[in-house]
């Protein structure tokens, strides 16, 4: 199947250290998630829609997916089903 590239807003909490951490994610359809565990975060390229930048590994609802911040666009985005 393929994929697109699904900008989203995204609710995090920042620390005195200026880390992030992704509480929360907005799909493009209004929908909310919470984050409900970071599992890993790397700087890494979608190999999928294209686009790079701090990858977040994170689960969500029991399954594990990918949040990207892209620092050249300073937004959000993520794999989305076409």
């Amino acid at each position: 199947m393929a994929k697109r590239k699904v900008y989203v807003k995204v609710l995090i909490m920042q620390d005195e250290n200026g880390e992030i951490q992704p509480l929360q994610i907005v799909w493009d359809d209004g929908k909310s998630y919470e984050v409900d565990k970071v599992i890993y975060k790397c700087r890494a390229s979608s190999t999928k829609v294209g686009g790079t930048g701090i990858r977040y590994t994170v689960r969500i609802s029991g399954k594990e997916t990918f949040l990207y911040f892209s620092e050249d666009e300073n937004r959000w985005f993520m794999e989305g089903k076409c």
